[in-house]
């Protein structure tokens, strides 16, 4: 499998500093491709989300430097592993971000997803309301949001149109650093060709549909770096015309 990657982040209309954090590489290991890509939305309202957000990102990214290619190369890759390696860097730095805000007298936390792209397989990360999406014939969210209003969504309490525009719709379940308890989502599957798997924070989702993500964003407009960051320019710009306040972010994988 080989891949295309492109991010693009803008910290929005109205607040002063852009608290999501993200990173994307494509290794080559022991001939075989893989694609890593990670995101955090810092809690916007929470002191200091950007040194939450960046905090995890810089752990996620050492991981994929320093273990993913020992485990690629030794074929220990797989979903027990991943889940129980993952796991840990969570709880490693939910605990180092609150001990941290506790020293200082301040509270900080952050979201988390992330995904992995080998050749027959994705693995897929998830706390919070940041979301990883699949692109293919139609716009497929592989995460599911740990919030308040997806808990009442899926038990019956409220419908998917109340959903849409729920003013509890930012209120997390848990969140890195700020929960003394974090148990992260994972999900995978199997590795789309000529598919485009892509993460973005929560302000990139709000103020546009669906119907405009596949416009922009399905494999057979996006066959260029050129393409994904002009098209991931234009949704974040669109967002931002509709009056999103937050800060906007969206990381970016086509398989090919």
């Amino acid at each position: 499998m080989n891949y295309l990657v492109q991010a693009s982040t803008d910290v929005g209309l109205t607040k002063a500093t852009n608290q999501d954090s993200l990173c994307i590489k494509v290794m080559t290991i022991n001939g075989s491709r893989v694609a890593f890509a990670a995101l955090c939305d810092g809690m916007g309202g929470l002191a200091k989300g950007e040194v939450a957000s960046a905090t995890v990102i810089d752990a996620l990214s050492q991981w994929a430097e320093d273990t993913l290619p020992i485990l690629v190369a030794s074929g220990n890759l797989s979903d027990h592993v991943l889940r129980e390696q993952w796991e840990q860097i969570v709880s490693e730095q939910s605990k180092k971000i609150m001990a941290y805000g506790e020293s200082i007298g301040i509270k900080l936390g952050t979201t988390v997803c992330a995904i992995l792209l080998t050749d027959d397989r994705y693995y897929v990360l998830n706390v919070g309301d940041s979301r990883v999406y699949e692109v293919y014939d139609e716009v497929k969210v592989i995460t599911r949001d740990q919030t308040l209003v997806q808990r009442e969504l899926d038990s019956g309490m409220i419908t998917p149109e109340q959903a849409l525009n729920d003013p509890r719709r930012s209120i997390l379940l848990q969140c890195v650093g700020a929960s003394h308890n974090v148990y992260p989502d994972l999900f995978f599957g199997e590795t789309k060709k000529d598919a485009v798997y892509f993460l973005c924070s929560d302000g990139f989702r709000h103020e546009i549909s669906e119907s405009e993500i596949f416009q922009a964003f399905n494999p057979s407009v996006l066959e260029s770096t050129d393409a994904m960051k002009q098209n991931a320019e234009y949704l974040i710009e669109l967002n931002k015309n509709r009056k999103e306040t937050d800060n906007i972010s969206v990381a970016l994988v086509r398989t090919f």
